[in-house]
């Protein structure tokens, strides 16, 4: 059931029941000693709220029959961002009620004016159940792939990969949509078509990025998979605040027998451009994915070659007990860039394992992205599997990197306790870490080819403490199986465990079982990403060579 986080109300309970239990006559004969000690106190936490509340769509918006699973209420894949005019008007933005195979009915946006505490939700015409019409996002019938990103000016941008049909089916289509509010939030404008897509092209993850030194410019990108091979990185720009869009354009094609995906611009104090991605390369026959950028100093313009980052090496997530696995973005990583102009990348890596299971990676650069340092691991626990990063850096220098981590499993196959971390780290040297929510049953998650929460968190800040913006399982809750929820006080109140150095780890070469463990796994996302496109590219490389 939606409704007030139990942390806002687990108070008022607490001293209700400690009022009624110090009623009556002082002369009360005191109660007995206990047959057994209390059960030790529950872990510390910083105030978290719930965002999302019940699904605003109706069964059937969607206005056609449609396969899958709907998971009704059911809220994933949050994105926030904050305003640069006040740190108390945050917005969030994330998949409602999200399908087994692909996408959700659509998405809703939250916006809070108060740090965090209370949120007003809105749907959004993104799709025909968030309210669109013909040429406003009415034109598909499912949306994912959220982000935002407040201009420098105040003007909020969001985007979505709004879908109808299955990938690369005759009658299906996809598009990047774009939208604008000035009143941060509260209204937006129709919705600007990005790129249109039929049955031949698949647009994928997204992100857009209003340019923080210049509120003139915003960048969107993307990946475009082709039916019969190749995804190069897609840009469209914006040089009037969003207001019209110029027409997409490939910034860099790894060839028919590669791609890229999770290509996130980032904006350095001098203006200049970073475009982080993943480039999966499968032309050996033997997937290998590895993380590179590239560098523009005009706007978008024109772009470098690409710069490498490091080999990507993640066997991704799953479930130790049941073998279930988790759709963790584990080809997918995450970037922030420090007052100073230094640029953080972190992303899943099971090179501190030797293989056997994902930490989490961090790289940096100190000269504009023109090299990267050794990774570095960075959870706390290695001993377990941990997934899904999130990075950025705080207005003081202030490192911080949100997780998934499995510590708190059992061998019991009935669950699967998880908990959501914080880490920090002022030098890079030491961290010290916060348990920011859990441990909540992940496999209450939806199934959508894997336990399914989102492929990305966010994490923003307010001043000096960290804001993490994330979901959260509702233990064995069917009905509403996730929701969402800010913490906009970590590091405020909560436990702290102690500073901790980290392993750091350069260049390694896989042996055999590694590598085809990481072939499986990016097989795995793409799969669940795009049902059937590698089984495509394989057939039309093979019939090529004459196979």
């Amino acid at each position: 059931m939606h409704g007030p986080s139990l942390n806002r109300i687990g108070i008022a309970t607490l001293l209700a029941a400690l009022l009624a239990s110090c009623g009556g006559s002082s002369n009360s004969p005191s109660p007995p000693p206990p047959s057994e000690p209390p059960p030790p106190a529950p872990p510390s936490f910083d105030p978290h709220y719930r965002v999302s509340a019940a699904s605003p769509f109706a069964a059937g918006c969607e206005g056609e029959t449609q396969t899958g699973s709907a998971f009704v209420n059911a809220e994933v894949e949050p994105h926030l961002s904050i305003s640069p005019l006040d740190g108390n008007h945050l917005v969030g933005l994330w998949q409602q009620d999200r399908w087994s195979n692909g996408a959700a009915r659509g998405l809703v946006s939250a916006v809070s004016r108060d740090g965090g505490l209370s949120w007003t939700r809105q749907a959004m015409a993104f799709s025909r159940c968030g309210g669109g019409n013909a040429g406003n996002g009415g034109d598909y019938l499912r949306a994912t792939d959220p982000w935002l990103s407040f201009g420098p000016d105040g003007v909020l941008h969001a985007m979505s990969l709004s879908i109808s049909g299955s990938s690369f089916q005759a009658g299906s289509k996809n598009a990047m949509l774009a939208a604008r509010s000035t009143d941060g939030g509260l209204t937006w404008s129709n919705a600007a078509t990005l790129i249109l897509d039929g049955s031949g092209f698949f647009n994928d993850k997204n992100a857009i990025t209003a340019d923080p030194t210049d509120a003139r410019y915003v960048y969107a990108v993307w990946d475009r998979l082709s039916a019969g091979g190749g995804g190069p990185a897609m840009l469209a720009r914006s040089s009037d605040g969003g207001l019209s869009w110029e027409p997409a354009r490939a910034i860099y094609d790894p060839g028919i027998n590669a791609q890229t995906i999770g290509n996130v611009i980032a904006v350095l104090p001098d203006g200049s451009l970073l475009n982080l991605m993943t480039v999966i390369d499968g032309s050996s026959g033997q997937n290998r994915s590895s993380l590179a950028v590239l560098r523009s100093t005009d706007k978008g313009v024109t772009w470098s070659a690409p710069i490498p980052i490091s080999d990507l090496l993640a066997i991704g997530a799953s479930d130790p007990e049941t073998g279930t696995a988790i759709r963790d973005g584990s080809i997918l990583a995450q970037i922030a860039v420090a007052p100073s102009g230094a640029v953080l990348v972190v992303w899943q890596d099971a090179r501190f394992s030797g293989g056997v299971r994902d930490g989490i990676a961090l790289s940096l650069s100190q000269d504009g992205g023109l090299t990267w340092s050794a990774p570095q691991r960075v959870n706390r626990s290695p001993g377990v599997t941990a997934f899904m990063p999130k990075v950025h850096v705080r207005s003081d220098g202030m490192v911080g990197v949100t997780h998934f981590d499995l510590r708190s499993n059992t061998s019991s196959p009935a669950n699967l306790p998880t908990d959501y971390w914080l880490v920090r780290s002022q030098d890079l040297s030491t961290w010290v870490e916060n348990r920011v929510a859990g441990p909540f049953d992940l496999a209450t998650a939806p199934n959508a080819n894997g336990l399914f929460v989102g492929d990305y968190m966010g994490l923003e800040s307010r001043g000096n403490v960290f804001v993490p913006f994330f979901v959260q399982a509702n233990d064995g809750n069917t009905g509403n199986r996730t929701d969402v929820f800010a913490a906009p006080q970590v590091s405020v109140v909560s436990q702290v465990q102690q500073a901790q150095k980290q392993a750091v780890v350069g260049d390694v070469a896989p042996d055999p079982a590694w590598r085809a463990r990481i072939d499986a796994n990016i097989r795995r996302q793409i799969e669940q990403r795009v049902p059937g496109w590698l089984q495509r590219v394989e057939a039309a490389r093979k019939e090529g060579a004459g196979g």
